[in-house]
C-alpha cells in the first residue's frame, strides 16, 4: 500500500492533462470570477493537496501501467474519468464562459470541474495501491471542491 518509488509517465499524463485545460483557462477566465473572500483553511487544504497530488503522480512507478489484471480497471475509470474532465473543459471554452458554465455539473457530476480531476487521481491512488496518494487526494478534494462549492453558493445567491 505505499508504492513504488520512480517516475511515473502514467502520473506525467494525467497532469498534463490537468495542467493544460488550467493554463487555457487563466486566459478565459469567467466574467465575474474572483479568488477573493476564499476560506483560508479551504485554500490551504488546496494547496497542499495541489503540491502532494503532484508530488505523488510522478514518484510512484506503481501508477505505470503493468500487467492486464482485473485490478487494471482502477486505470481505465481514472482514464476515463480524466477524459471527462478534459470533454468539461471543452463543453466550457465553446460555452459563453460565465460563472454558471464554469461551475455547472457534467454527465451528473456536480461541480465536474473541481469533482472529476480528484476523483481520477483518486482512483489512480487505488490502482497504484499508493495510500500516500489516497490521503493526498482527499486533501485536495477538502481544499478545492470545498472552494468550488463556496463560489457556487455565492453564484446562486446572487442570480
Amino acid at each position: 500500500m505505499f508504492g513504488n518509488f520512480g517516475f511515473s509517465y502514467i502520473g506525467l499524463l494525467f497532469l498534463l492533462m490537468l495542467f493544460i485545460p488550467n493554463v487555457m483557462w487563466s486566459k478565459r477566465i469567467p466574467q465575474g470570477y474572483t479568488a477573493k473572500k476564499e476560506n483560508k483553511i479551504l485554500l490551504v487544504f488546496e494547496r497542499l493537496g495541489e503540491i502532494l497530488t503532484c508530488c505523488c503522480s510522478l514518484v510512484f512507478s506503481s501508477f505505470n501501467i503493468h500487467k492486464w489484471t482485473l485490478w487494471s480497471l482502477w486505470l481505465i475509470v481514472a482514464f476515463i474519468l480524466m477524459i471527462m474532465y478534459e470533454a468539461w473543459w471543452i463543453r466550457y471554452f465553446l460555452s459563453e464562459r460565465t460563472l454558471s458554465d464554469f461551475y455547472s455539473s457534467f454527465l451528473g457530476i456536480p461541480l465536474a470541474g473541481a469533482a472529476l480531476p480528484v476523483i481520477a487521481f483518486f482512483m489512480l491512488g487505488i490502482y497504484g495501491k499508493v495510500i500516500y496518494m489516497l490521503i493526498a487526494t482527499f486533501i485536495l478534494g477538502i481544499g478545492h471542491i470545498g472552494i468550488h462549492i463556496q463560489h457556487k453558493k455565492s453564484i446562486d445567491i446572487e442570480n
